[in-house]
């Protein structure tokens, strides 16, 4: 079926409830890769509680890209086989706890017609609050459903990706993923066999078992926090990231970094493969 302009623009869903714990928190931070080399103690602070000298857990910022997975603003009845993930802004508005009961509130922002063999453009927008009903961080996903144009929406209105500089960048680093990454991070919730599955994924049209994007894109948010944010979770206020080419699991993810006050631009490369997997990064430190 088309999709159904007026109906999608009204689809909501409030007080979505939800709850995490350390163990989700841990999970996640491994997910991304963290903890790599057991005696890096910045990173350990996000994978382990520490004993004999006891630290309070760091939560890595993108962390609430899952801590309400499966949130949404309802059924958007698309064709799922043609749907990829565009991009994904959060702002934070203050610190994730490391063990929190939250709700989600959900709702539809835009719905942009590219038309009828171009697909569709979704942006919907989830707030995540605490149990006193302040707002924790609100999430912005767009979806380019390839599958669903020319339905007769607007076509203009998308708001302009973040430009990173012409400049070389300030600081270029390189992020090794595992092999076995995406079966780790498949655990904080996404259980797409595209990431799991090889008949699955040969049959989507990739050689192999694809890492998420959302992977990805914490890889980015730990990019930023080992280089200028100096590992503090407090000091992001928004992290935003284009989903161009996926990663496979075992390969090097390049980032290039550029700052300019306090914000950090930056973009993302498998120069193995000579693909840029992230466009328009932009992180916003306070």
């Amino acid at each position: 079926m088309p999709i159904n302009y007026e109906q999608l623009m009204a689809l909501k869903n409030l007080g979505q409830k939800y709850a995490y714990t350390d163990r989700e928190v841990m999970l996640y931070a491994y997910g991304i890769g963290m903890g790599a080399d057991p005696m890096d103690e910045n990173e350990l602070a996000f994978v382990n509680e520490g004993t004999l000298t006891p630290r309070p857990l760091k939560v890595v910022p993108t962390f609430a890209s899952v801590a309400a997975w499966g949130s949404s603003p309802g059924e958007m009845n698309l064709n799922r086989v043609m749907v990829v993930d565009g991009e994904r802004d959060i702002t934070f508005h203050k610190p994730l706890p490391s063990a929190a009961k939250i709700t989600a509130d959900s709702t539809v922002l835009d719905v942009f017609d590219k038309g009828k063999d171009k697909g569709a453009v979704i942006r919907h927008q989830t707030v995540l609050k605490d149990e006193n009903g302040e707002k924790l961080a609100t999430l912005v996903a767009s979806r380019f459903a390839r599958g669903d144009g020319g339905f007769g929406g607007p076509s203009e209105g998308q708001p302009e990706p973040h430009k990173v500089p012409s400049r070389a960048p300030d600081k270029i680093v390189d992020i090794t993923t595992r092999p076995d990454q995406a079966l780790v991070y498949r655990l904080c919730g996404d259980r797409n066999p595209l990431h799991s599955d090889p008949e699955f994924a040969r049959k989507a049209g990739f050689p192999r078992p694809i890492l998420h994007g959302m992977c990805t894109y914490g890889i980015t948010c730990r990019g930023v926090l080992q280089t200028y944010a100096d590992y503090d979770p407090s000091a992001f206020k928004q992290h935003v990231a284009r989903f161009s080419s996926p990663v496979y699991p075992g390969e090097t993810v390049t980032m290039e970094l550029w700052k300019d006050g306090n914000v950090v631009s930056f973009q993302a490369k498998v120069n193995a493969r000579g693909v840029t997997v992230i466009k328009s990064g932009k992180t916003v430190l306070g």
